[in-house]
């Protein structure tokens, strides 16, 4: 995933939050109900994108060689 990826479920897990505290203080549980799974998505988004990122930083084990 790109940073654009990861950006993109901030701004969604944001999103969600916002919506579920709508929901929340005007006591409409559907409007709190799709923040909260928008959230969780955005979340996970973010989650992924950086499972990813340390999976690409890990090296296979060249088993000391350094090409000397």
């Amino acid at each position: 995933m790109s940073i654009w990826e990861k950006a993109k479920g901030k701004v969604d897990a944001i999103v969600g939050r916002a919506e579920e505290v709508y929901g929340e203080s005007h006591g409409d549980a559907a409007a709190k109900l799709h923040g909260e799974a928008h959230r969780i998505e955005g979340e996970t988004e973010v989650e992924a994108a950086e499972r990813e990122e340390t999976a690409g930083d890990a090296r296979p084990d060249d088993g000391g060689s350094r090409g000397h």
